[in-house]
């Protein structure tokens, strides 16, 4: 036990291993459609083999989050982001025109840059600047997100031109083993069953086998090498205008996706201190900063510490003992890619739901009588689900914080930070 303490930080009167294990793997599920969207994203790329990608993206995955596990102790995955990839992908390569080496370059600054941000502490600035209302309103609002998610994956919704969204056909395929998969879940929840996210993960899985859904893939496979994207850098266009935006808009975007995650699922879980600072996040930024730029060397798009953390973290998940047996499972999943990847969607869906309804819980600390306070936070709340965007919500919520108060006079309220925040922001809307 004191080596575990040592290693991950586990204290033994707030979590047990069981538990640690349980929400490792429960974590590793929820993040793990990652390995099958990275690779298919990435395959569209001439020169970018799938199965390179897939090796690529568990790499990162491992390294990133073996990174948190020992050094920030904290238990949180990490791996290549979602928006990121599509952001690396669909506008750098295919909508700009340039090759996917200079979408790498671009990650491999941005993670040097976070880097030396980290190093400065500027990072944990930026998190100690948000007011503690917006705080609360991030949890929130990464609850609604991730539950959207789920049913997004599920197909429980699906695009509509006319209305964006609306209800899919719950009455037969994925959306239906999800809704069975919820109400399975949220039974064995309410019983506290130990393992209970874990245990629903498994029988709706089982479930999906007889309905057709769950696909038996295979158990064994042999990793791909990374040889033809390892380092594959391209320095001819990095003083262009073109590069400082792509790093630019990198930053921003996995700065504020890693903020939100870490603030969100910190605040729910009581894992803050008194004076509302969240213990070892520099720590934190450095294991995402390491993260992305050994992601960049081996081939893959910007890691960064996943939101679905919160279903590892809501099951009692404490130390960096739960971000190890994420690793672990990343490293068996290069050798047992079939095996995870016969997990549908439908699946996981029920866990990011109800990992969802338990985000929503800081709400109540947010003083809704308070118009300069209940306004920017709702805004935040509103907009990362329906935005798509964790970093967009947060922006945005910071901006109108900020415009609200100074109108209101409220000047003591802000501090230089916040000004300073507020119109980067804005620059970054006006001229990116």
């Amino acid at each position: 036990m004191p080596m575990l303490t040592k290693l991950f930080g586990f204290n033994p009167k707030e979590t047990t291993i069981r538990t640690e294990i349980f929400a490792g793997i429960t974590t590793f599920l929820t993040m793990s459609y990652i390995l099958a969207v990275n690779p298919a994203m990435f395959s569209v790329l001439d020169g970018m083999p799938a199965g390179a990608a897939f090796t690529a993206t568990a790499l990162a995955a491992v390294i990133g989050t073996l990174t948190m596990a020992f050094w920030a102790k904290l238990p949180f995955g990490l791996a290549p982001g979602m928006g990121l990839n599509a952001f690396f992908v669909y506008t750098v390569c295919l909508g700009m025109g340039y090759p996917w080496q200079f979408a790498l370059t671009a990650v491999l600054i941005e993670g040097l840059i976070f880097i030396l941000l980290t190093v400065t502490k500027m990072r944990e600035a930026i998190v100690n600047a948000i007011p503690l209302n917006l705080r609360y309103a991030i949890g929130a609002g990464i609850g609604l997100f991730i539950a959207f998610i789920g049913l997004q994956n599920a197909g429980v919704v699906v695009n509509s031109d006319a209305t964006l969204i609306v209800l899919g056909d719950i009455t037969t395929g994925p959306a239906l083993l999800a809704m069975v998969g919820l109400i399975i879940t949220g039974f064995l929840y309410a019983k506290n069953v130990p393992g209970a996210m874990l245990i629903g993960i498994m029988a709706t899985t089982l479930i999906g086998i007889p309905m057709g859904i769950t696909e038996f893939k295979g158990v064994f496979s042999q990793p791909q090498s990374i040889a033809d994207i390892f380092c594959q850098f391209q320095w001819d266009n990095i003083f262009t205008m073109d590069m400082l935006i792509v790093v630019f808009t990198m930053l921003f975007m996995d700065l504020f996706d890693t903020v939100g995650s870490l603030v969100g699922v910190c605040t729910k879980s009581g894992m803050i201190n008194k004076d509302g600072s969240i213990s070892r996040i520099n720590e934190a930024f450095m294991a995402d900063a390491i993260a992305t730029t050994a992601g960049a060397c081996l081939g893959t798009c910007t890691t960064t510490t996943y939101v679905e953390s919160a279903s590892g973290v809501a099951i009692g998940g404490r130390s960096g003992l739960t971000a190890f047996v994420v690793v672990c499972c990343f490293i068996i999943s290069l050798f047992l890619s079939p095996l995870f990847l016969s997990i549908p969607s439908a699946a996981t869906a029920p866990v990011l739901i109800i990992v969802g309804l338990f985000m929503l819980e800081p709400v109540r600390r947010i003083d809704f009588s308070d118009y300069t306070e209940s306004i920017p936070a709702f805004v935040c709340i509103i907009t990362i689900p329906l935005a798509y965007s964790i970093s967009d919500g947060i922006l945005l919520s910071v901006i109108c914080y900020v415009l609200m108060n100074v109108l209101c006079g409220n000047f003591k309220k802000l501090t230089p930070a916040m000004y300073i925040l507020a119109v980067l922001f804005i620059l970054k809307y006006l001229f990116i």
